[in-house]
Parts: structure tokens; sequence; C-alpha cells
């Protein structure tokens, strides 16, 4: 029998999430936050988080990116995200920022318990995660670069974060 397409239809989604949120502080550009809610839908992220500056829906263009799973996955909007962590530290959380720093590690080496709580905080396009937030982080973590470029959109880079984690995450 030859390998054929499947369409959308033949998609049966999963029943559960992992115990992983995305915070996304300062993120602008509509086409990333849409983005981001595409892939938390695709990953079963159980909430995102945006933060600061970043996009929120309705926006047109948000919506377009996202492909309708804004109205999937829940979301809340916070101006100053260091409550939130706050609260989500409370709560059993392990703050994990994506970002390339003195202290950062590897993504691939990263040790998580299976079932433990994550939050993976992402920065801006351009300025990355901001001090404070790196501060108030449990760990940073980095995907390494083989090229030229020391970064990646921020979209993609959560992509690939999120996929590693909840591998680990069992």
């Amino acid at each position: 029998m030859p390998n054929m397409q499947l369409d959308h239809r033949a998609h049966r989604p999963a029943a559960g999430k992992h115990p992983l949120c995305l915070l996304a502080h300062n993120v602008r550009r509509p086409a990333n936050v849409g983005g981001l809610f595409r892939l938390a839908d695709a990953l079963g992220v159980e909430e995102l988080i945006l933060t600061g500056s970043s996009c929120t829906p309705p926006h047109p263009k948000l919506r377009t990116a996202a492909r309708h799973t804004e109205q999937r996955v829940p979301y809340v909007h916070a101006e100053d995200p260091l409550p939130v962590v706050a609260g989500l530290k409370a709560a059993g959380y392990r703050i994990i920022g994506l970002e390339l720093t003195s202290a950062s590690i590897a993504l691939d080496q990263l040790r998580v318990a299976p079932g433990e709580r994550i939050c993976l905080v992402l920065g801006n396009e351009s300025a990355g995660i901001c001090q404070a937030l790196l501060d108030a982080a449990d760990a940073t973590v980095h995907i390494p670069m083989l090229g030229h470029n020391s970064s990646m959109n921020v979209a993609s880079a959560c992509a690939i974060a999120t996929y590693v984690i909840t591998r680990k995450l069992g």
C-alpha cells in the first residue's frame, strides 16, 4: 500500500495536557504569539501566559497564525510577569528560561522528573528575556547553535524546547 498523506479529519486529539505552561514576556509580533498558541495546542501545553507588551487576542494577524487555536488554548495576560512567576513557584512550578546566558545549559542536558510542573519563559524577539525574569528563573537553557547566528525565532525555539521538555515529562 502506498504511503499517502492523510487529511486533517484523520487526526484525533489527545485527552490530556502536559504539566507545562509557557510565559511569553514582551513578545510583540502577532505571528509569533499566534505560533505559540498553535504549538501549545499541538504539543499539549496547559496554558499560555502573555505578559508585558505581548500581543494578545483578538488581533487579526495573531488569529491567522494561530489558526483558531487561541480559542482552545487557555491563556491569561498580566502586565508584570514577576508576580505571575512568584505564584507559579508557590504552586510548585519550576521556572526555566529559554535564553543563552553565562549560566545556561544546553537544552538536552536539562533534567526533568516525569510529571514535574514547568513554566518555560520566553523573551522579546530582539532583547530576549529581561534580567529580572532571568534572576527569577530556577534554571536557564539554550539550544546549541551550529551556524553563525546565535539565536532563532522565538516561536521556533519554543517549539524545539517544548518538544524536548514534553518528551522528558513522559
